[in-house]
């Protein structure tokens, strides 16, 4: 299992998930309050992932250069970035403009008109 992860299981569940994905989801946060696209996430995640590679090599004696790991590491903190990103910008989304649309769950948003409303200007 270390192999896979790149450090002991206990170092990945609290290091990289608690502390790096929180740090993701913060960074989508982040990204969604700015408007910028989500296409920027992926440069932070890339950055966040290295980081993450680096602390668990230098605190918990993990593999610098486990690629495998470092994969395993972007891939989570990335989805968790984009899952703060996405959730930030429906409550963006729908608080801004609420003439316009309507939360249709937590990841999504729609349009008034095509739930069936009037539109504002009345046609």
């Amino acid at each position: 299992m270390e192999e896979t992860f790149g450090t002991s299981l206990p170092a990945f569940l609290i290091f990289t998930l608690l502390i790096m994905g929180g740090a993701g989801y913060l960074t989508g946060q982040a990204v969604a309050a700015t408007w910028r696209p989500p296409k920027q996430l992926l440069l932070y995640g890339l950055l966040l992932a290295f980081t993450d590679r680096f602390l668990v090599w230098s605190l918990f004696g993990g593999e610098l250069t486990s690629f495998a790991g470092f994969l395993l590491d972007a891939a989570l903190i990335g989805g968790v970035a984009l899952t703060g990103y996405r959730i930030t910008h429906v409550a963006k989304m729908v608080g801004q403009y609420p003439w316009l649309y309507e939360r249709a769950g937590l990841w999504r948003y729609r349009s008034k008109a095509a739930a069936g409303e009037p539109s504002p200007g009345g046609r």
